[in-house]
Parts: structure tokens; C-alpha cells; sequence
């Protein structure tokens, strides 16, 4: 596919595929809501227990991929500028995400609210880079959380073959954690290496980094993830991290790497364990599909993808 856009096709799907069982943290009901089934993503009825959106879309982790992807696909001049633009109409006031917000801060104030958002969640670093390109800040990114916000936003950026530095300045735009921008830099390293045709891109990883500074702790917490390779994935994920936050989303997104052998069963494996799991198969999915190319991603899975026929036309 032109400019590997198969590689953000392989996010987007595996992303609207563990949608509807995103951030379920109480494995006991996650087991229950797939018991029985061999393909348990794109499931009708949301269990997700924080918000409920249409089976078929994406998370808010990879819809500010899409913002950049469709800030790509409009032009190619001052990129980081529009893309703070489409950001503010995407998820700014006006949007369903801004209007999500307000009625989460009034739920807060009820006593024992039980229910759940009707529509799409808010991330942390969005509300700070909305609220940051309002300031015209020069670097508009969150720094509250380490997520995958920064990596999510660059993806599509990265595909169209910029530099690293201008895929580092793209992270900020959305998030200036030290971490999350050292962490998805690394989630790039990767892909750049599964795309060059590379047999085991997290092993050269380590070898290319195994003596750099600025990545030794990424390092390290990749040869933690090897050591208990052989542990199955759903317990080790609770060992490495179930959560949103980096280290444990990229070590728990890594430990599904190495041990599948192929995109629909690391997808499977990375829904099952739980938490957040919409974060780890942005990563997972991109990855494989950089490794294996677009036919690694289930047709049947593509075609109920909502965002992926936009994709599939700019390809």
C-alpha cells in the first residue's frame, strides 16, 4: 500500500476490534463476555464499563491518529499547525468528546453514579493540548499522563517517511512526557525495522540500542519482558501492566509480540488479558502489519472497521 498506510490500517482495525471490551479491569466479567467464543472482537453489545460508542469505531486513542491522518490526506504544507487545528474541531468544545467531558465533571458530584458515558472518551493529554493550543504554547503536549496518545498521533505522520525529530515534534503536540516520547520513539525504531524487512525487529532493536543512553531503560524493560516470555500472556500482563501507562502498555504490548505468530491471534491474545488493551493493539497491530503486510489483517475484520475505508482509499 502507498506510503505503508497498511501499517496505520493494521492499528485502526485491531483498535475497533477490542473496542467494545476496553478497559475492563475485572477479569472474572471480561472471561464471561467471551467465553465460548473463538473471535470475540467487534462484539455488538459494548461492555466497556467507562463509555459506549458503535461497534465499528475506534477508541480515542486511535481517532487522534485519524485526525492526523486526515490532516495528511488535505495537504502536506504546515502539518503541525493543522493538525492542532483538526485537533481543537475533533475533540475541542462543540465536539461529542468536549460535550462527554462536561457530563463527566457533573457526574463526579453525583453520589454512587453507576452508569456510563453514551459516546466517545476524552484522553487526559487531549483536554492539556486542547487547552495548551488555546495558550499557543509552543509545545501543546500533556504532561499529567504517560499514554500512548503521542505515538497514536504520529503514526501516520511517521508512514509518509518523515525524520525522527520531526516525528518527536509531532509527540509533543500531544503529549511532552519524557517517557511517553522516549516510548513511542522506540514503538517507531520497531516499526521502521519490521518495515525494512527485518526478521526480528524487537531483537534489533536491543542490538542497535543496547549501548544508547537515552534508550537503556527501554532496553532493559524489554529483556524483563523476554525473561518471562514463557508465562501465558493474561498473567504476565498483569505483572508488566494492564493499565494505560508506559512502561507496562509497550513491555505488555512487547510481551504479545513475541509470543504470536500472526496478527489475528496477538489481536486475540491482547483483547482477552483486559484493561487497556485499545492502547497495547495500536502498537500490536501496526506492528504486524508492518512484519507481515496488509494480508496478515482478517478482510472480515477490515470490512467492519468504519475508519478503514478512507484508508483503504488513500492506499
Amino acid at each position: 500500500m502507498k506510503n505503508n498506510l497498511h501499517v496505520f490500517l493494521g492499528a485502526t482495525v485491531a483498535d475497533a476490534a477490542a473496542r467494545p471490551l476496553h478497559w475492563i479491569y475485572n477479569q472474572k466479567k471480561l472471561l464471561k463476555y467471551v467465553n465460548g467464543l473463538k473471535d470475540f472482537t467487534f462484539l455488538k453489545k459494548n461492555r466497556s464499563p467507562f463509555y459506549n460508542i458503535k461497534t465499528g469505531n475506534v477508541s480515542g486513542y486511535n481517532d487522534v491518529g485519524q485526525v492526523m491522518f486526515n490532516t495528511l490526506t488535505e495537504d502536506h504544507q504546515n502539518i503541525e499547525g493543522r493538525f492542532k487545528k483538526n485537533i481543537l474541531k475533533n475533540f475541542g468544545p462543540g465536539s461529542k468528546y468536549w460535550k462527554n467531558l462536561n457530563l463527566r465533571k457533573k457526574y463526579k458530584k453525583i453520589k454512587n453514579w453507576r452508569s456510563i458515558v453514551q459516546g466517545p472518551w476524552i484522553h487526559q493529554n487531549i483536554i492539556e493540548a486542547i487547552r495548551n493550543i488555546k495558550l499557543n504554547k509552543k509545545f501543546t503536549g500533556g504532561k499529567k499522563v504517560n499514554e500512548s496518545d503521542g505515538y497514536c498521533a504520529a503514526l501516520p505522520y511517521f508512514l509518509y517517511g518523515h525524520s525522527f525529530k520531526d516525528i518527536e515534534n509531532i509527540i509533543k503536540t500531544v503529549t511532552v512526557s519524557k517517557i511517553s516520547i522516549k516510548y513511542a520513539l522506540s514503538k517507531f525504531y520497531i516499526l521502521d525495522f519490521a518495515l525494512k524487512g527485518v526478521k526480528n525487529p524487537v531483537n534489533e532493536f536491543i542490538k542497535k540500542f543496547n549501548r544508547n543512553s537515552y534508550f537503556k531503560d527501554v532496553v532493559k524493560e524489554i529483556q524483563k519482558v523476554k525473561r518471562i516470555r514463557r508465562i501465558h500472556h493474561s498473567k504476565a500482563v498483569k505483572v508488566l501492566g494492564i493499565t494505560c501507562s508506559y512502561p507496562g502498555t509497550f513491555n505488555s504490548s512487547i510481551h504479545s509480540i513475541l509470543n504470536s505468530k500472526n496478527y489475528k491471534s496477538a489481536v486475540l491474545k491482547t483483547i482477552k488479558a483486559g484493561g487497556c488493551n485499545c492502547s497495547r493493539v495500536n502498537f500490536i497491530g501496526a506492528y504486524f502489519a508492518a512484519l507481515k503486510g496488509v494480508n496478515s489483517i482478517p478482510k472480515s475484520w477490515i470490512k467492519k472497521t468504519y475508519p478503514a475505508k478512507k484508508i483503504l482509499k488513500q492506499s
